[in-house]
């Protein structure tokens, strides 16, 4: 199985999948990376040129490629992922869906000085993730597992997972 891990922009999926794929030995995949990879632009900019319908149709694209990979994997997937059921159906049905979470606080005050988040470029940043995050929460909280990153290295993190998983 897959491991999947979701949540919302700035909880640490990219960090802490990475560091899961090691200790695991799987390969890691971070599915805005291959976005950027396969269009050619970064993610703010596929926003500006593109908007975000195309951004989520490619990230469609990429998720269903990734959901037939044959050898387990760890897959970080962007914080609107969960967002098309589809999605959704295609990661969970080989793999554990994992939910990485933090407060808004929190999440303000590690992407704040990120000018590249596409989503935050509102006139009040904390409140829009505060506005995202309860759009997100019913997807969110559909997950197998949940881990809360607030005050935690992302190595800590993976102790979290690796304790609750530990089966792997």
């Amino acid at each position: 199985m897959n491991l999947v891990l979701t949540g919302f922009m700035g909880v640490g999926k990219s960090v802490t999948g990475k560091l899961l794929s090691e200790e695991l030995h799987r390969v890691f995949f971070d599915t805005d990376a291959l976005i950027e990879k396969k269009i050619g632009l970064s993610i703010s900019m596929i926003f500006e040129k593109f908007g975000e319908k195309e951004f989520r149709q490619t990230e469609s694209e990429i998720i269903r490629t990734l959901s037939q990979q044959e050898h387990p994997s760890v897959i970080s997937c962007g914080g609107g992922a969960v967002l098309n059921p589809s999605n959704i159906k295609l990661l969970g049905n080989k793999g554990i869906m994992i939910n990485l979470y933090a407060s808004p606080e929190v999440i303000y005050d590690r992407v704040k000085s990120d000018s590249t988040r596409p989503l935050l470029k509102h006139e009040n940043p904390l409140d829009e993730i505060k506005r995202l995050l309860e759009l997100r929460k019913e997807v969110y909280s559909d997950c197998d597992y949940a881990f809360n990153t607030d005050g935690l290295t992302p190595r800590q993190v993976v102790n979290n997972i690796l304790n609750s998983l530990h089966h792997y």
